[in-house]
């Protein structure tokens, strides 16, 4: 049974991302874009593909496209590094966490002010916003 070779239509069917991303990825350093041969298409390798899963699952878990090359370029040996940027990054998403449920209680805090509004003078919520 002959495999197809993995075109960059397949490499990217593969890793669930398009076409594009892969070429942008090419363009600042993440992926490397292989050789063209005379005969035709560009063939990527399995390890690409690991590759390109792997910045996905990174961009999942929050990290920008500048730290996953942070992370390829420590590999798997630089363990207290990753852990370092890992930590800044957690942090950074407590902050916001934080940050969003300040919002929530705003919003619930208004929306609660809106049902008690007996008077219909004014929106409380417009209010609020007209007064930041």
């Amino acid at each position: 049974m002959s495999e197809k070779p993995l075109t960059i239509h397949i490499a990217a069917k593969e890793a669930g991302i398009s076409i594009e991303t892969i070429r942008y990825y090419q363009r600042i350093g993440l992926i490397e874009k292989p050789e063209k041969p005379l005969s035709g298409y560009r063939v990527y390798s399995e390890d690409l593909i690991a590759r390109l899963l792997f910045i996905q699952r990174a961009k999942e878990l929050g990290f920008s496209l500048t730290e996953i090359s942070t992370l390829l370029a420590l590999g798997d040996g630089n363990c207290a590094e990753i852990k370092e940027l890992a930590t800044h990054k957690l942090a950074i998403v407590n902050n916001k966490l934080h940050d969003l449920q300040a919002i929530a209680n705003t919003l619930e805090n208004l929306i609660q002010a809106c049902e008690f509004n007996s008077s219909h003078q004014g929106c409380p919520i417009i209010t609020a916003i007209l007064k930041r």
